[in-house]
């Protein structure tokens, strides 16, 4: 999973007048792959990565500094993270040059990698590729101890709560629990909203609990399935919370969209998402956009060390592309220190670069600063320093070139919360995960 929905800008002019400055230069989506060179002599750079509403602009800045050295075209993939990967896998399997920078979800580095899909990123290109980058993202674009992928954003949920309703955010898993019985009992919002359906977001909230107890799913180098004592533990706080009543009816149906929209309508106390909660909330509910509050996951006891699951993208550069040169350029340009704040206030993307969460300078850096009309990130983006203190401590989902086989058997087994017995669905873990491993090749 990884990816954050894209929301919508809260506020009004900036991306109107900013797209209009690009003007002609902005590449039409959807346009057919082409390599090689474009009729002028620019080398043609396909980009192929998931739909983001701000990512027009983007490219187009990043061709017009190209000053005609390369021409970037963007290639929409599908939405949902299981399309995007099979279109690139059916596509670079069958050797396909048409494609030269993959925007990769973070789970997937060691799978293209291992496939010889993707270059590694060397000398110059990796230096900047790893600059000021924060560790969980860093992490998610290594394999094997070398940089496969430059973080573009990355992502990392947090608990997200109306102070109208609570004041004061839980601290730890249990003190959540009892303020969500609590608030039903006065007649309040009170249920605990998160990502329930069968599929990676299950994945990412239960990786998150394993992490807050200390738990290990598989072994440091990935090849054995280990499912402690910590790992019962966390199955045991994810049922309790479906078992405990403060739940949806449709948690089992709920995918981030559908979580977003139930606590953004009054029907929950609490809900775990990404960053994109904030730029929709102001955008839909810009009256209420004060009472909007958010915090760090909880934790299993006081003083624990709070942790979250990291998700986004990263940058790759195929194997196959006739203008590697050009692509690696391309793509230190469409994750630059610019292009990540652009988006971040623009679509509420996470940067991976530190220094970005501490820019002040406003997006037109030739106009004033103005919260409506040409924001900072201080004025703009308030989760900030939230976001980049749980990426300081971000739990990072089993890096293995099986990725997608775990994924596929740890949703299945947790689905649905409620039939969770502790130490038997461990065990089924324990036994599933280690006949993933064992899978050859990848997913189709």
């Amino acid at each position: 999973m990884g990816k954050a929905r894209i929301g919508t800008r809260p506020g009004r002019p900036p991306r109107r007048r900013l797209a209009a400055a690009a003007g002609a230069s902005v590449v039409a989506l959807g346009l057919l792959a082409g390599c090689g060179t474009d009729g002028g002599g620019s080398a043609v750079v396909n980009l192929y990565l998931s739909p983001e509403e701000s990512l027009p602009e983007v490219v187009a800045r990043c061709n017009e500094e190209a000053d005609g050295e390369y021409r970037i075209v963007y290639h929409e993939l599908p939405r949902d993270a299981d399309g995007q990967r099979e279109q690139l896998v059916r596509r670079l399997a069958a050797e396909d040059s048409g494609l030269d920078i993959l925007g990769l979800d973070v789970t997937w580095i060691p799978e293209f990698a291992e496939a010889d899909w993707i270059e590694e990123w060397t000398g110059e290109n990796r230096e900047e590729a790893v600059r000021d980058v924060l560790p969980g993202p860093l992490e998610t674009a290594t394999w094997d101890d070398k940089v496969y992928g430059a973080p573009k954003n990355t992502n990392v949920q947090l608990l997200w709560y109306d102070e109208r309703i609570t004041p004061e955010p839980p601290e730890t898993w249990d003190e959540m629990i009892e303020m969500s019985q609590r608030l039903r009992e006065e007649g309040e919002p009170y249920r605990v909203l998160f990502t329930g359906a069968q599929y990676e977001g299950l994945v990412v909230f239960f990786n998150s609990l394993v992490a807050s107890t200390g738990g290990q799913l598989l072994s440091e180098d990935g090849t054995e399935a280990i499912v402690d004592e910590g790992v019962v533990e966390a199955l045991g706080i994810l049922k309790e919370i479906a078992d405990s009543g403060i739940t949806d009816p449709s948690l089992s149906n709920q995918q981030e969209d559908e979580v977003r929209l139930a606590f953004q309508g009054g029907g929950g106390a609490f809900q775990f998402n990404w960053p994109f909660v904030y730029a929709s909330w102001a955008q839909e509910k810009p009256d209420e956009r004060e009472y909007l509050r958010w915090a760090r996951y909880p934790v299993v006891n006081e003083g624990d060390e709070s942790r979250a699951t990291a998700g986004g993208y990263n940058l790759a550069v195929s194997s196959y592309s006739q203008n590697k040169p050009a692509a690696f350029e391309a793509a230190l340009c469409l994750r630059s220190e610019e292009s990540q704040k652009y988006q971040a206030l623009l679509s509420g993307l996470p940067p991976s670069i530190d220094s970005v969460y501490d820019d002040e300078t406003p997006l037109d850096p030739d106009q004033p600063a103005d919260p409506e009309t040409n924001p900072t990130m201080v004025t703009e983006y308030p989760p900030r320093e939230d976001i980049r203190a749980a990426l300081e401590t971000a739990a990072v989902r089993p890096l293995t070139p099986v990725y997608q086989n775990l994924s596929t058997v740890t949703a299945k087994i947790l689905s649905p919360p409620s039939a969770i017995d502790p130490e038997r669905t461990a065990d089924e873990l324990r036994e599933q995960l280690d006949a993933a491993l064992q899978a050859q090749g990848v997913l189709p």
